[in-house]
């Protein structure tokens, strides 16, 4: 009886334990600032965008962070090229982006090909788990959205060329020559399962389309 105590409180004292580290992460995410060179370097490269429309997507890759530490290991995908790009830029500052991943994640965020994922399933899994923690986190229905959550409106608010579009009206999903995907479909493709090593690359699905990251 008293192993199954002492069992009892370690379980109860881990869980405490890993609640407390998730929202510590998360604190540190809300208030953590881009390096000014990294978003130079994506600006540099997508010069028709404003500062206040590089803001947004800092804000955007700030978003998708706090949905890492959210899934809490699973593989997420990420649904804006834009922010992608300042992704990749972030990770060519190799020594910030070690610190960073540490404080942040407890370990290295990889970016891994669609190639390289774990199964074809992986990248529609977690588009749909971005999808479900980003309404979350902006106080959406993911099966019934009257809104975009940042993450997925932010290339066709930004007209980015090649970026990912997402819609609410699966009509004008399905009409659109462009190949935008219906949100709503996101919302109702099935449960919430699998994972894999973190991750990031182009790539598609019956679900949705873009990069990825997370994953033990």
């Amino acid at each position: 009886m008293r192993y199954v105590f002492v069992l009892a409180l370690v379980v109860v004292l881990f869980l405490i334990y890993r609640a407390w580290v998730r929202a510590s992460r998360q604190r540190f995410l809300d208030s953590f600032m881009l390096p000014a060179a990294v978003v130079a370097r994506t600006h540099a490269k997508r010069p028709e965008l404003t500062l206040e429309q590089m803001t947004l997507v800092q804000q955007g890759l700030q978003q998708y962070f706090q949905i890492c530490v959210a899934a809490g290991g699973r593989f997420v995908s990420m649904p804006s090229q834009v922010v992608d790009d300042l992704w990749h830029d972030f990770i060519l500052f190799t020594r910030q982006y070690e610190r960073f991943c540490e404080q942040a994640f407890g370990q290295y965020l990889h970016h891994t090909p669609v190639e390289a994922m774990p199964t074809r399933d992986t990248a529609t899994e977690g588009i749909r788990r971005t999808w479900r923690l980003a309404c979350k986190m902006e106080g959406i229905d993911p099966k019934q959205p009257d809104r975009l959550p940042l993450l997925f409106a932010l290339d066709a608010q930004l007209g980015i060329a090649g970026g990912f579009v997402y819609t609410l009206n699966c009509k004008d999903a399905a009409n659109s020559s462009g190949g935008s995907f219906c949100a709503s479909d996101i919302g109702s493709c099935g449960g919430d399962s699998g994972g894999g090593d973190g991750g990031g690359s182009d790539g598609g699905s019956s679900c949705g389309s873009g990069c990825g990251g997370g994953g033990d």
